[in-house]
């Protein structure tokens, strides 16, 4: 499978996205060490490709 060139995944639970993730296609989550709850997302090492991000959110608007 060809790796993604670049994405941003929300979520409101980020660790359970991370075990789904995980598991289905074998990624590698690493917490950035900065002031928001980000994770830089590792898709592979063997093909083209760049790697994503996951942070904290929910795909609902703020305001509801």
């Amino acid at each position: 499978m060809n790796r993604p060139i670049h994405f941003e995944i929300p979520a409101e639970i980020p660790e359970r996205a991370i075990r789904f993730y995980e598991k289905v296609f074998g990624w590698k989550f690493e917490r950035w060490n900065g002031p928001m709850e980000y994770w830089n997302i590792s898709t592979g090492d063997s093909q083209p490709g760049i790697d994503g991000g996951l942070m904290r959110g929910g795909t609902r608007p703020n305001h509801v």
